[in-house]
């Protein structure tokens, strides 16, 4: 009889405990944005409350005392083709507190839309300020995250972008904890920019953790599923107004829930992240189930990952996650 991965997680925490550790990343830096190829904040009031949000934010990863992993995408750091050293300033402020940043491309690009050439012209952009800033500290970029977590169509785009990033003297960053925080952002973002209701916001707020902690537990259960125990996690946040305002409170309670925060490169460490990304698909879903596709599991495996609810979908204004 098949068993899901509810049931499998189940049986296994009656048995032995559960190793429960996890790296966060978050990408879009210096600020996420509506559109990912630009920044939104077109007006002084857009521009005091990212700062704002940033600021808080910031205080937030200091007092956690978790190490964070953020993704630059450098075409952020512009405005009408000129550079803007608040925004630059953003990404220095990461390094004075101690947290690492890798390359997300210059302009988000999706591999999947464009050439080879015209993905590696855009990795390489997105490091003409990265690496010098790093290298002032004496370090060098070393984590790449693809726009979408798209990877590549076929085996060959997959390898050749694998052999570009080596050369370069990257690793790809994979997520394992995938979740759809942006669309709780957008909804959030929208509220603050339409008369602010209070009321709103408090319960996107209040309801925005429990599905995150929802996420953290479904993925747990997937890989005790998949590969018999559960794996040091990657998870996946974006820097935006939501995570700013939540962030202390997402902390407290994927601790609650036992997991310890490790650094990226420790999580990298296990066996798991050693298999191969066969998967073509039109889409970036999470590394297990990348490998849970390669090993043709059924589709019930899948089943029961938690969803952006109706009232947040509407209030982003998108149909699908």
């Amino acid at each position: 009889m098949w068993l899901s991965a509810n049931s499998l997680a189940d049986s296994g925490s009656k048995t032995q405990p559960i190793d429960r550790r996890i790296a966060i990343t978050i990408d879009d830096l210096p600020w996420a944005a509506t559109n990912d190829g630009g920044w939104q904040a077109n007006t002084s009031d857009d521009s005091l409350r990212i700062a704002r949000h940033h600021k808080q934010l910031m205080a937030a990863m200091k007092k956690a005392k978790a190490p964070v992993v953020g993704f630059v995408n450098e075409g952020k750091l512009y405005a009408n083709g000129d550079l803007q050293p608040k925004r630059v300033a953003m990404l220095e402020d990461w390094l004075k507190a101690g947290f690492d940043l890798g390359n997300h491309t210059f302009g988000h690009l999706s591999l999947h839309d464009v050439s080879l050439a015209d993905y590696q012209r855009d990795i390489l952009k997105g490091e003409n300020l990265l690496r010098p800033m790093l290298a002032r500290r004496g370090k060098t970029p070393q984590w790449f995250r693809h726009p979408y977590l798209r990877t590549g169509r076929t085996i060959e785009d997959k390898a050749a972008v694998q052999n570009i990033l080596i050369s370069h003297g990257y690793r790809i960053a994979p997520v394992t904890v995938d979740n759809s925080d942006s669309i709780w952002a957008l909804a959030y973002r929208k509220t603050l920019e339409n008369g602010r209701d209070k009321d709103i916001m408090i319960r996107l707020r209040q309801e925005y953790v429990p599905y995150m902690l929802a996420k953290v537990d479904f993925y747990e259960r997937t890989s005790i599923a998949l590969l018999g125990y559960n794996l040091p996690h990657v998870w996946l946040l974006h820097a935006n107004e939501l995570n700013a305002v939540t962030y202390a409170d997402l902390i407290a309670t994927i601790r609650k829930r036992g997991y310890r925060f490790v650094s990226l490169e420790e999580a990298m460490q296990d066996d798991a992240y050693k298999r191969p990304d066969e998967f073509k698909g039109r889409f970036g879903p999470s590394w297990l189930h990348r490998w849970a596709i390669a090993e043709k599991k059924p589709r019930v495996f899948y089943e029961g990952e938690p969803t952006v609810p109706q009232w947040v979908m509407d209030l982003a204004g998108v149909d699908s996650e």
